[in-house]
């Protein structure tokens, strides 16, 4: 006797193409597109999307995370200084001391974690999606993002030139890292001048990435280290608090800016 109730082949692709082009075509257009999947566009993600707004994350990769789940040295351990540990509490992700005000914990269980948090508030993704480029709107402001299949860019010229998507949304977060991507492509067009990551300094770092964290330009929030590379701060190395703080106040920045439009 079968374990398996029967279905077709057939079935299974379409049940695959049809759930994913309903998403696409959902969040065509959203409250807040997030770009970058890293601990702080995560945890953006998912403080967004549990007051009910309607959340996409896109990935170039295939994966979800960025260098979270890594850890330092590809040693898959992260540290976290206090009081970020108190994130990890509220994930159910054990940790424990290093020493005074360090804390240490898996990297694979913290980001699978996060990311089971983002999808549990309702956030969604499309990964293998990169950003080409912006919309802008009236005053310039930054009304969502144009994107494509990511595999094109390792694809020889005359292959790749394929049209890309646009997803509109009401505010962006640039969650790209070290790149800092979507500001790049103001910094393209002379709207916002970016000062460059700075060397590592851990200390300094962690504070002035959360202090740093909010809205550079209208409808752009950056978040992570996308902040050191706008603002020209030191960066961290293996240590992600401010990673997970960051996101928290993106969050916090982003409901205000939708308040304040909302209220307009």
């Amino acid at each position: 006797m079968p374990l398996f109730h029967p279905v077709r082949e057939s079935d299974v692709t379409r049940a695959i193409v049809g759930s994913y082009l309903r998403q696409f075509e959902e969040y065509a257009e959203s409250d807040v597109v997030i770009v970058g999947s890293g601990p702080s566009g995560l945890i953006a993600g998912k403080e967004l999307a549990k007051t009910g707004l309607k959340v996409v994350i896109v990935e170039r990769n295939n994966y979800l995370g960025g260098g979270f789940w890594i850890g330092g040295y590809f040693m898959n351990k992260l540290t976290l200084r206090e009081p970020a540990q108190e994130v990890l509490d509220e994930l159910g992700v054990p940790y424990e001391k290093a020493v005074d005000g360090l804390y240490v914990a898996d990297a694979p269980h913290a980001c699978a974690r996060a990311i089971a948090a983002a999808y549990d508030a309702g956030v969604k993704c499309f990964s293998l999606t990169l950003l080409e480029d912006i919309i802008l709107h009236e005053n310039n402001r930054v009304a969502g993002v144009v994107i494509n299949w990511s595999p094109i860019a390792h694809l020889p010229k005359e292959i790749a030139a394929l049209d890309p998507v646009l997803l509109e949304s009401r505010v962006v977060i640039d969650a790209t890292g070290h790149d800092a991507v979507v500001a790049k492509k103001l910094e393209q067009r002379k709207l916002l001048e970016l000062k460059g990551e700075g060397a590592l300094w851990i200390n300094k770092s962690e504070d002035a990435v959360v202090e740093h964290t909010g809205e550079v330009h209208p409808g752009l929030v950056v978040t992570g280290m996308a902040v050191g590379a706008v603002y020209g701060l030191p960066r961290m190395g293996p240590t992600f608090g401010a990673m997970l703080l960051s996101g928290k106040k993106a969050a916090q920045v982003t409901l205000e800016i939708l308040k304040k439009a909302s209220a307009s």
